[in-house]
Formats: C-alpha cells, sequence, structure tokens
C-alpha cells in the first residue's frame, strides 16, 4: 500500500485504455482483498476524466459487490447518464475476471452561489492530544506497528476517542461515537481532484469500527467478520485532505449483521466540509 503521498497520488493515478474506459493498478501488499478506498477513488478519477473542465464531483453513491483481487488491475468502465448545463451524472462499473466488483454513481455540478449554512463543529482536542492510530495497531497485537508501516504509512490518522471508553462527551441518545483526526501524510498536488480523491481513499477507514463501540468489539476482535457494503461521500465545499479533517462519527443503528455509519467532516478551520454515510457487514461468529 502507498507510504507517502506521492505513492498514494501515483497509485490514483489511472490509466486511460479507451474510450470511457480505465484501468487501475495495484498497490504491493498483504491485504487479502483490495482496500474499499482504493476502489472508490480510482472510480471517482475514471468519472471525473469523463466531464467537462469546470465540473466537480459534488456526490458519489457506490456498492462494494465481491473482494476484489490484489494480483490484478481493475478496469473501470465509465457510462455517461447524462450532461446538463449545471450537472452531470457517470456511472461506474470496476471489473476484475470479467465480473463486476464495484459500482458507483457520480453527480458533478459546475461552482455556483447559493444559500450557506452549517452545523456548528464539536469542541474536541486538537490532532496533536490524540493517539496516533499506529499507536493502537502495536497495542492490538505484535505485528500491528509493522501492518500499519506496511499497509497505512500514507495516512495520519490521531484517534480522540469514543462513547464507550471516553474522549467523546456523553450522550445517552447516541451511544455509538467515535471521532478522529485524519489527514494525508505529507503534500499533495494543488489540484483539487486529487483531494477528493486522496479524501475518499481515507474516508473507508475506521468507519465501521464506530458501529462496534457500544459492543465492545472491534474490527479485529476474534470471532467478528467485518467489510464495507456500500459508501456515500456528499462533498459540500472546497478542502485539502492533506491538512486536517476531522471525522465526527456516528452509528444511529446495528441490526442484521449490518451497521449503519455516518459522519460529519469539518476542516480544522470548522468548516463542515463533506458527509459520509457507509453501512457494513458486521458478523460474529462464535
Amino acid at each position: 500500500m502507498p507510504k507517502s503521498a506521492r505513492e498514494l497520488s501515483e497509485l490514483l493515478d489511472i490509466e486511460t485504455i479507451d474510450t470511457n474506459l480505465f484501468r487501475g493498478r495495484q498497490p504491493d501488499t498483504e491485504l487479502q482483498r483490495v482496500f474499499g478506498g482504493q476502489v472508490a477513488a480510482q472510480a471517482l478519477i475514471a468519472a471525473d476524466r469523463t466531464v467537462d473542465e469546470g465540473f466537480r464531483a459534488h456526490s458519489l453513491h457506490s456498492y462494494f459487490l465481491r473482494p476484489g483481487d490484489t494480483a490484478v488491475p481493475i478496469v473501470y468502465d465509465v457510462e455517461n447518464l447524462r450532461d446538463g448545463r449545471a450537472f452531470a451524472t457517470r456511472r461506474v462499473i470496476g471489473r476484475q475476471h470479467g465480473r463486476p466488483i464495484y459500482l458507483m454513481s457520480v453527480n458533478f455540478q459546475i461552482d455556483e452561489e447559493g444559500l450557506e449554512h452549517q452545523d456548528e463543529m464539536p469542541q474536541v482536542p486538537g490532532p496533536d492530544q490524540g493517539i496516533p492510530l499506529s499507536e493502537l495497531f502495536a497495542r492490538r497485537s505484535s505485528q500491528g506497528a509493522g501492518e500499519w508501516e506496511r499497509e497505512w504509512a500514507a495516512l495520519d490518522v490521531r484517534y480522540i476517542g469514543n462513547s464507550k471508553v471516553g474522549g467523546v462527551p456523553e450522550d445517552a441518545s447516541r451511544p455509538a461515537r467515535a471521532q478522529l483526526w485524519v489527514r494525508i501524510g505529507g503534500e499533495l498536488p494543488a489540484d483539487p481532484l486529487e483531494h477528493q480523491a486522496a479524501f475518499t481513499y481515507a474516508s473507508d477507514m475506521t468507519l465501521i469500527g464506530a458501529a462496534l463501540v457500544p459492543h465492545d468489539r472491534t474490527i479485529a476482535s476474534p470471532g467478528m467478520q467485518v467489510a464495507s457494503l456500500d459508501h456515500t461521500i456528499w462533498f459540500h465545499r472546497p478542502f485539502r485532505a492533506d491538512e486536517w479533517w476531522l471525522y465526527d462519527q456516528h452509528s444511529p443503528t446495528a441490526t442484521g449483521a449490518r451497521g449503519l455509519v455516518l459522519a460529519r467532516v469539518f476542516s480544522q478551520s470548522g468548516e463542515l466540509v463533506a458527509t459520509v454515510a457507509q453501512e457494513g457487514l458486521i458478523r460474529q461468529h462464535a
């Protein structure tokens, strides 16, 4: 997996192989399946390359259909559903071995002025007061620190806390919450698409963990089978993925071996820049 911002940019720089057809390479990884954030980010870039200049993604909705094979490239087939004056819509299918593994619909919009309001950013400790996620990996197992360095070194993640162990203010009506500061560890190019794609990559990290908070489980707990099922992002305002953003996560429900997590994303200056939703498999085996 990418170990720096530069390597992440290289991973997401997909190849054009025909009209509306692209190929994304795989990183060197020991993961058993393709990381969902990688597929989503590559698919977003594929879709963006088929729209006119001036359009920027404002939302994407996606399904993880099959586990991706880390040994072969992913082919992204982009379908043009609509080109309007203010909006454009694309559908992307990621394929391996002749079968779809991922489906995304993404909507683009030109920049427009409009009404403005947003939620207030919660009061939280700064990134310097958070616990590096690499330390939590190391505490989890003797191989944890090596796993983080090998697979996730491109991300700088600082854990603030959750509603079970503390660090997040008590609220009996919302028992499943977690807060983290995140950024890409290094400077990305100025292109706004690079920042949207890098954020999309990172946004698949940690979400399902919030659904496990009330149950004293983590994704590494014995007997837990965890996987992303779908993933949605609404981009509200431009921001840099290589500067700190607060991942304010809340799981309103878990049922049927699935957990739903919603997350507000704030820049360090307090702007609400994105909202993320994900449902994940949280199956407990005996």
